[in-house]
């Protein structure tokens, strides 16, 4: 199952590194990827995880879509929410993690109930928020990596809390590149 990991991990960092591009490229590495990885946290008794390859598989399709229709000679253009919206969304994902949580507690013999499905849920907002090219996805993703790399470690998946970190980089820098382009398409209009 190590090389199945290395290989999702390479597939992500390419993925995010497309992303943080703003190409719509991306996303034949990401589907790519979450299948690979949907084996790897079976194997490791990581349920969410495994469960949120099959809700990326859908967005990432979805994704794939809308950027398509999207996209510019200067790639995709990104926005920001509404305070309302970041609102929203905050309370939905919470109160939908506390649901998630206690049933994989409750239910299943998942090993990190709580953090596992933290950053599943977080992980599903800051995808769909990502297929709608909204610049608070890069928040969520940042967050997402800081809560994985130790659950992984931890878990005995090196290569994937490795990947993480370096997510955690490719984040920041796409939360950057994305806040620069919102504000020359928010000058521009």
């Amino acid at each position: 199952m190590k090389y199945v990991e290395w290989a999702a991990a390479a597939f992500v960092l390419v993925n995010v590194a497309l992303v943080a591009l703003r190409s719509v490229w991306n996303y034949l590495f990401a589907l790519v990827a979450v299948t690979l990885y949907a084996f790897v946290f079976f194997e490791a008794k990581l349920y969410s995880d495994m469960a949120l390859q099959g809700f990326f598989l859908v967005l990432n399709i979805y994704g794939w879509a809308a950027w398509m229709r999207a996209r510019d000679d200067s790639g995709v253009p990104v926005g920001w929410m509404t305070p309302g919206a970041r609102r929203g969304w905050a309370l939905a994902t919470a109160m939908i993690w506390l649901c998630w949580s206690f049933a994989m507690d409750r239910y299943t013999d998942a090993v990190a109930p709580w953090v596992d499905g933290a950053i599943a849920m977080l992980s599903v907002t800051a995808q769909w928020l990502l297929a709608r090219r909204r610049v608070e996805s890069w928040y969520l993703w940042i967050l997402v990596d800081v809560i994985a790399v130790p659950l992984f470690a931890w878990r005995g998946l090196y290569a994937t809390s490795a990947v993480y970190v370096v997510l955690l980089g490719l984040s920041i820098d796409g939360l950057l590149q994305w806040r620069r382009a919102a504000a020359v398409r928010r000058a521009a209009s």
